[in-house]
């Protein structure tokens, strides 16, 4: 094991209705050679036992990753990395832990900015048609609208915008591991912009997806020439990366890993 490399801590976002699992074909290389890596399961998500009625805002889904970096050894920094719908959480943790944050990787993800509320993205994304959603289920948890719009994404969807460079096995196994989530749009509409001093600060890293017909390509560089960052890379895979091109990734991160942490 590489004691440099040992030292460096890189913690992996999953998007809505996903989980940690979705990178086991990253994370198992990641700490084959050194690297410290965490895959937590966001509230409702994976394995964690809550279910998504128990989960009434964004802060209350991002809770576990939020807990991971207050555990922290002062001065340990990581590399946080999110995807899809992750990369909204990734902002919440670096405004509240600017100082735990060697770099935010947005991996073909929604990224906001410090210049609107968290959830412009989100809304321009939804009203501007970005993506069919098929088959994909939403609906409202509560007759009184006060819990978020629950989503869960069907298998038509799943096929032909997420996973289409996927083998059958992988989008089999995703499919059978998916929950009902959210995209708390509700809750970010009413939550005040990230600051420049604390999110604005960390360094940005935006990990462009040239296949992904998810959220497309033209999609993901509108956001970075909203928001710039310091660097983009590139992978020409679909939105599931981390299961169709996960070689790819994985030299992408320790790149990144590398120059930031």
């Amino acid at each position: 094991m590489d004691d440099a490399k040992g030292c460096k801590h890189i913690v992996l976002v999953h998007g809505a209705c996903l989980g940690g699992w979705s990178w086991f074909k990253v994370a198992t290389p990641l700490r084959a050679v050194g690297y410290r890596v965490d895959t937590p399961d966001l509230a409702a998500s994976g394995v964690h036992p809550m279910p998504l009625r128990d989960v009434p805002t964004f802060r209350d889904y991002t809770a576990p990753l939020l807990d991971l970096l207050a555990a922290l050894p002062a001065g340990e920094r990581v590399v946080l990395v999110g995807h899809s719908l992750g990369g909204a959480n990734i902002p919440l943790a670096a405004e509240m832990f600017p100082e735990k944050v060697a770099a935010a990787v947005f991996l073909c993800a929604f990224m906001p900015g410090c210049a609107a509320r968290p959830s412009k993205v989100l809304e321009k994304f939804v009203e501007e048609n970005w993506l069919d959603f098929m088959d994909t289920e939403m609906k409202p948890q509560d007759e009184e609208g006060k819990l978020p719009t629950s989503m869960l994404f069907g298998p038509k969807v799943a096929r032909e915008k997420f996973f289409q460079m996927c083998s059958p096995e992988d989008l089999t196994l995703a499919i059978s591991l998916m929950r009902v989530s959210s995209l708390f749009l509700e809750d970010q509409q009413v939550q005040q912009p990230y600051t420049q001093e604390r999110y604005g600060a960390v360094r940005k890293v935006y990990v462009v997806c040239t296949e992904d017909y998810a959220i497309v390509e033209e999609f993901q560089r509108w956001m970075v020439e909203n928001n710039p960052v310091d660097e983009v890379k590139e992978i020409a895979a679909d939105h599931m990366v981390m299961l169709s091109r996960p070689g790819e990734l994985v030299q992408c991160l320790q790149d990144i890993a590398e120059k930031y942490a």
